[in-house]
């Protein structure tokens, strides 16, 4: 293992703990926000993806390049779609308007 490495993975386990803190200490009432802020930073990473899939080389590389493009699209997607679920609970509800067949006079 290099130095290299073993620095890389030390400052991935650091954000890990640092992610699962400051994603535990949220009140509920921010998460919606919160995942409009991140659902940005993975259109950033996407964005990321497909600059590195058009530059990739080797044989192996646009294999892994479209599974990356293609992970990262569906977390965007699945974060609009949860985001939109949330919102959805705050809305008020519309009722339907009343009919003479439902009894009322």
């Amino acid at each position: 293992m290099t130095v290299h490495l073993l620095a890389e993975l030390t400052v991935f386990i650091l954000a890990l703990f640092v992610g699962l803190e400051v994603i535990s200490r949220v009140p509920t009432m921010l998460h919606t926000p919160l995942m409009s802020a991140t659902n940005a930073i993975h259109g950033i990473v996407l964005v990321g993806a497909l600059l590195i899939a058009g530059t990739a080389g080797a044989p192996f590389n646009p294999v892994v390049s479209f599974i990356v493009v293609l992970l990262a699209s569906l977390n965007v997607f699945g974060g609009y779609t949860v985001t939109e679920r949330m919102l959805e609970m705050f809305r008020p509800k519309t009722q339907a308007p009343k009919t003479p067949a439902d009894g009322a006079s």
